[in-house]
């Protein structure tokens, strides 16, 4: 199958790419940015089924142009991860990359009869909602309340609307807090998970201090690349929206305690009164875990990783590629 993914050489795009890549598909990586250069080491050995394409998801006749070429599936990925500064300093932009793009992309998608097209989602479309109810399944009142989360949130309602008058098919994907491989900042991607910001103090050889424990049902990138790999090839998904998470809940700080007993002298601890913290947890209550039910009892799908091996599995990642993620 020929899969393009719009925001490819992004964080989640990549984890996305490696899995379709292991299962023999051809992807084509649509970003503005280029890819890493670990990454094209990395995609070497499949040279012949991975193309990278540098272009801006808001031009119509870059879009249109990547799109002539023909595919099977489509992952619309590309997206500002804007926080509360960006909201007020420019929201044109957010919404022109989060929203008003999907229209040229999902009109030359219908236009080039694309079989299956996965609109990349958040939690965040839970908005405050997340904050009064438990557990969130794909029927809980959303009430979004950043850019990023109104975005995504009318993103899914603007791809059902389609999908039904034009009979496609536009799965809506909501993620839970992701973290993972390739993770790093990018210019459009403010809120880096907790993890990441730990790893960063890690590898800078300061200690990781957060102001709670942080729970919240985390998922690594890699399982959200197989969710989306397994919709992708299903025959027939029965929905036009489902979560990815893993649907279990355990705290950052553990996380981080779990890497920091992988290496020697790293600290990772709750700051005491007289101290800031530095890693930010983006938001001042936790919320609750998602519900993947839908998915796990269509597809018998479920999360492989959880707290201490997503750990482990990082560590060893980020000591495989020290450089090179620019």
């Amino acid at each position: 199958m020929r899969v393009l993914i719009f925001g490819g050489t992004g964080f989640v795009g990549l984890n996305i790419a490696t899995a379709l890549l292991a299962r023999d598909h051809a992807v084509t990586l649509f970003d503005r940015a280029g890819l890493p250069s670990a990454a094209k080491k990395e995609f070497a050995q499949y040279a012949d089924r991975v193309t990278a394409i540098q272009g801006d998801v808001t031009d119509r006749q870059a879009v249109e142009a990547v799109m002539a070429a023909g595919y099977q599936a489509i992952v619309l990925g590309a997206a500002v991860t804007a926080g509360a500064e960006r909201d007020a300093a420019d929201p044109e932009t957010i919404l022109r990359v989060n929203l008003l793009a999907q229209l040229p992309i999902l009109t030359a998608a219908r236009a080039s009869g694309v079989g299956r097209i996965i609109n990349l989602s958040s939690a965040a479309a839970y908005g405050a909602s997340a904050f009064r109810n438990e557990p969130l399944d794909e029927e809980t009142n959303c009430d979004p309340v950043s850019l990023y989360a109104i975005t995504k949130f009318a993103s899914e309602k603007v791809a059902a609307r389609l999908a039904a008058l034009w009979q496609s098919e536009i799965i809506s994907v909501r993620l839970s807090a992701v973290f993972g491989p390739w993770e790093r900042a990018t210019g459009v991607r403010d809120t880096l998970s907790p993890q990441a910001q730990i790893v960063a103090a890690m590898r800078a050889g300061r200690d990781a201090l957060l102001e709670r424990p942080g729970v919240r049902d985390w998922i690594y990138a890699p399982d959200v690349a197989e969710a989306v790999t397994s919709l992708i090839e299903a025959p027939k998904p029965k929905h036009c929206l489902y979560n990815i998470s893993t649907g279990v809940e355990w705290p950052a700080l553990q996380w981080g305690q779990e890497l920091a007993a992988l290496h020697s002298g790293f600290v990772c601890r709750l700051a005491k009164p007289d101290e800031a913290p530095t890693v930010d947890l983006h938001s001042a209550a936790d919320r609750a875990p998602l519900s993947v039910s839908r998915l796990t009892q269509e597809f018998g799908w479920c999360a492989r990783f959880g707290c201490a091996d997503s750990a482990a599995d990082l560590s060893a990642w980020w000591m495989r590629h020290r450089e090179g993620l620019t």
